[in-house]
């Protein structure tokens, strides 16, 4: 019998559900383009409409992945599990740049495949291009020549990884139905089970920086995950955790870039940003049996920033992919540098009561530190440093934060929206749980 697409799209549109073979055939034809955008487009619209059963979405995923090759480590003879970690998104979440190779001095190989910044929030592939010569997005064979070397390659999917979901993807970025819940587990998850993953753990962020800013789709969304990777044989765990604040004290690519090693060199670093680390990384080295608990994993994570075995790993992992072999005693030689650097002053004495954490990423991106189009170019040098948290108390003309740009005009406009972003009041907030197990 011909399969023809129209008739399923007219399936899924009226609210039926979709067999195994159609969406391995739905999958193909998006990655082979035999599906024509406009049909492409028209089923991205019936899923988010009507929905799908969990099997469809463990099966459309599984297909997604098939699409391209699917690592697989057994014949590696890896040292421990094959972990990673996912994050859906914020501002200042440089948290994968440290915690994977983090994991990967506790024993662990991390094939950590990851993406570009979304509208308002920062994307890790995005910061690691800013070490210069950094392959970000190699072949599977290099990839695989890093994990050996490291223990840890942090890239993006390739043009051989799950390619149905680049295609979907830039068509959802243009048919409002980039937050359609079945379709973004299908993104996510695909490239995950691509890398071969043994246990994936999830950081659902919530609050008003983050892509989903209500706590109960976040859990909806770890649900559905955990739905489809049950399917998949991957054990995944999940966290929701705190974006109503930037979760690092810098936001734009080379400034979180030096964050991150300072942090890996075991400098002092943000409490917030530790606490999501540690947690998160425990959290999966439980879940895959790398420890016996999680304050035994919490001991060794602390211990491979302690003895500078995590930054050895991230050393060698740069140098791997094409990046600086000394790029942790020399960062500051080889990390792009902004013409101009300004303080934001405080506008009034007080506390500071709340930050619109959106706003903030969206500031960065108006210095060119971020997208509008997905073939812009990105100015990594520029962002925000020095930002302080909630609950800071300071004087009018104290700086809340400095200004990285290219020029004065670029420089006064994100000073503006930085200074608009923050709430400065008489007295220090409520504190908001940083982090939430999903049951």
């Amino acid at each position: 019998m011909t399969w023809l697409p129209q008739e399923v799209i007219r399936t899924k549109r009226d609210g039926g559900a979709l067999d195994a073979r159609e969406l391995a055939a739905l999958a193909r034809g998006i990655a082979d383009g035999s599906l024509a955008d406009a049909q492409v487009g028209a089923f991205a619209m019936a899923v988010t409409l009507r929905g799908m059963t969990p099997a469809e979405c463990a099966g459309f995923t599984m297909a997604v992945r098939d699409t391209g090759e699917v690592f697989d480590w057994r014949g590696e003879s890896p040292p421990g599990p094959v972990l990673d970690k996912h994050s859906t998104g914020g501002v200042g979440d440089l948290v994968s740049l440290a915690l994977g190779p983090m994991l990967a001095a506790c024993g662990a190989w991390v094939p950590m495949i990851v993406g570009r910044g979304l509208a308002h929030t920062g994307g890790t592939l995005d910061k690691l291009e800013s070490i210069p010569g950094y392959q970000s997005r190699p072949p599977p064979e290099r990839v695989r020549r890093a994990v050996r070397e490291a223990g840890v390659a942090i890239v993006g999917a390739g043009d051989r990884i799950a390619p149905a979901d680049r295609r979907l993807y830039a068509i959802r970025d243009v048919t409002a139905t980039v937050d359609c819940l079945p379709l973004i587990v299908a993104s996510i998850l695909s490239k995950k089970l691509a890398a071969g993953l043994e246990a994936l753990v999830l950081d659902i962020k919530y609050g008003n920086g983050a892509v989903l800013p209500e706590p109960e789709r976040g859990r909806e969304l770890a649900h559905a995950m955990r739905l489809t990777a049950v399917e998949a044989g991957l054990r995944l765990s999940a966290l929701l955790t705190d974006m109503s604040e930037p979760l690092a004290r810098s936001a734009g690519n080379a400034l979180e870039m030096r964050e991150a090693i300072a942090m890996l060199r075991g400098d002092r670093c943000d409490a917030r940003l530790l606490e999501v680390t540690l947690a998160l990384g425990a959290e999966v080295m439980v879940l895959a049996k790398l420890a016996r608990d999680e304050a035994a994993a919490r001991a060794s994570l602390a211990a491979s920033l302690a003895s500078g075995a995590a930054a050895e790993r991230f050393a060698r992992m740069v140098a791997s992919l094409g990046g600086p072999a000394d790029i942790l005693e020399n960062a500051e030689a080889h990390l792009a540098r902004a013409a101009l650097v300004i303080e934001v002053p405080a506008t009034r004495d007080g506390v500071i009561a709340a930050i619109d954490t959106r706003a903030v990423g969206f500031a960065v991106v108006g210095l060119g530190g971020g997208r509008t189009a997905p073939d812009d170019a990105v100015d990594h040098a520029v962002g925000f440093d020095r930002l302080l948290p909630v609950g800071t108390k300071l004087r009018k003309g104290e700086p809340i934060a400095r200004v990285h740009a290219p020029d004065r005009g670029a420089a006064e406009a994100a000073a503006a929206a930085l200074t608009a972003a923050f709430v400065i009041g008489e007295r220090s907030p409520q504190v908001q749980p940083l982090i939430e197990r999903v049951g």
